[in-house]
């Protein structure tokens, strides 16, 4: 059966915030827009990954076109559903929040990566 993660979590979230926010309530829209979101956000994470399949782009190139439209996608996401206010010092905030991240775990992936291909080759040899 096709669904998802993306509302499930998304329902947890809710829940949560319904038991430690008083008087917290949702509209129909705004539980459609946070479901329509998970799952935009999650076949874009799932397709921004070609770029690293692009053989004739550069690392950096690939890297930085795979940042821009992640961090393009969450940005109009999470202030689209509210999640984050749009105001500068929050945006800025929620963007030093994502290059750490992301930098952090893409680097991660690289060393890895890297890692066992040396010794995958080293194997061959």
């Amino acid at each position: 059966m096709f669904g998802g993660f993306g509302p499930i979590v998304l329902g947890i979230i809710y829940f949560i915030l319904s038991k430690t926010i008083n008087d917290f309530s949702l509209s129909g829209t705004e539980v459609l827009l946070g479901i329509v979101s998970t799952y935009f956000l999650a076949f874009v994470q799932a397709g921004v990954t070609v770029f690293n399949q692009i053989e004739h782009w550069s690392t950096p190139k690939s890297l930085f076109c795979h940042f821009g439209l992640l961090y393009t996608a969450y940005v109009i996401c999470y202030i689209s559903c509210s999640w984050i206010p749009f105001e500068w010092g929050v945006i800025g905030i929620f963007t030093a929040i994502f290059v750490v991240l992301f930098f952090s775990i893409w680097f991660t992936v690289y060393f890895i990566v890297r890692t066992t291909r040396k010794k995958l080759n080293s194997a061959l040899r």
